[in-house]
């Protein structure tokens, strides 16, 4: 085994941000490794102590600097601000760690090593790798979570991340910095639009195996907002990354599968529904041509589009776009 390099000859921030963690925020901040030169909390208007015990932490530990919303953007409008503020003080690598606790920060230096190695340009944790730590997560947010990893998954394009949903992650920051930050979404979302955005640059994303902490926060994010909005968001990113991979930035073989595939299923489906209906109505059996049509339409457009899924498949980015530190 290697032994770990001097993390402290680069210039590693860790964002951290917060709304109603004040009973956790402390512990959270006293566990970030000396080696981080910046910890640069964002309070994204906290209705509690949050913001106080942070500036009282400030005072003591210089590598602290607190930025303050006055009004809630959501996750990834604080994650936008840490972000901008990180690249502004010259970072190479920007972790972003939750308030909450849920993180253990001895996991740092696998989360940053492929990053400076040049193997990877954005790292997240892996919840699922680890059994024992899972069987902590309560069964309905681990059903919700493989679920919803499954639809980030084809909607981003990173089929080879098993926890695309995961909050503890790391980036380079040249790429960072080609991010447009204000379309990253905002709310709980963010977490699925950052990879949906590093798609279209081409950045490569690793998993990094590592135990999820659950204790006693409450987490913040509500049942209804993800039954509601991210089926919906999700579709909306599946369809842009489909159009700008496929028409835009490139033209492939997969581009003509879709081309041809989805119109065929749509033109199959109608026509036979409609003809079935029809035919149903009259008390009559349709005609074997009139069957057929639709059978084929649909069949072939099955067999087009499960190419173009195989395609998609094995265009997961696999250069690196930075090199070793």
């Amino acid at each position: 085994m290697q032994p770990s390099p001097d993390f402290r000859k680069y210039t590693i921030a860790v964002v951290v941000p917060c709304y109603r963690v004040e009973k956790e925020i402390q512990s959270v901040l006293l566990g970030i490794p000396k080696y981080v030169k910046h910890i640069l909390v964002v309070d994204d208007a906290s209705p509690d102590a949050t913001a106080e015990i942070v500036a009282a932490l400030a005072k003591k530990d210089k590598r602290i600097a607190l930025i303050r919303h006055a009004k809630n953007q959501g996750v990834g409008g604080a994650m936008a601000s840490g972000f901008r503020k990180a690249l502004e003080l010259g970072a190479q690598i920007v972790v972003k760690m939750d308030g909450d606790g849920q993180m253990d920060t001895s996991h740092v230096p696998e989360l940053i090593m492929p990053l400076i190695n040049g193997q990877a340009d954005y790292t997240k944790g892996n919840r699922f790798r680890d059994f024992v730590s899972l069987q902590q997560m309560p069964l309905i947010r681990r059903v919700g979570n493989m679920g919803l990893a499954f639809l980030s998954k084809a909607a981003t394009g990173y089929w080879n991340l098993f926890d695309p949903t995961n909050g503890f992650a790391a980036i380079r920051a040249e790429v960072l910095a080609q991010l447009p930050l204000e379309r990253i979404d905002k709310s709980y979302y963010f977490e699925t639009s950052m990879l949906a955005n590093l798609y279209l640059l081409g950045a490569v994303v690793k998993d990094v195996p590592m135990p999820a902490r659950y204790q006693s926060e409450v987490s913040n994010m509500l049942i209804h907002r993800i039954l509601f909005q991210f089926p919906f968001k999700l579709l909306g990113t599946l369809v842009r990354r489909l159009v700008l991979k496929n028409y835009i930035y490139d033209f492939t073989m997969g581009s003509i599968y879709l081309l041809v595939g989805l119109p065929l299923l749509l033109f199959g489906l109608t026509f036979g529904i409609v003809k079935w209906i029809q035919y149903a109505s009259l008390n009559l059996p349709a005609p074997t041509g009139t069957v057929m049509l639709p059978t084929l339409s649909v069949l072939l457009a099955i067999q087009l589009l499960l190419s173009a899924i195989e395609i998609d498949l094995r265009s997961v980015p696999q250069e690196p776009l930075s090199d070793p530190l």
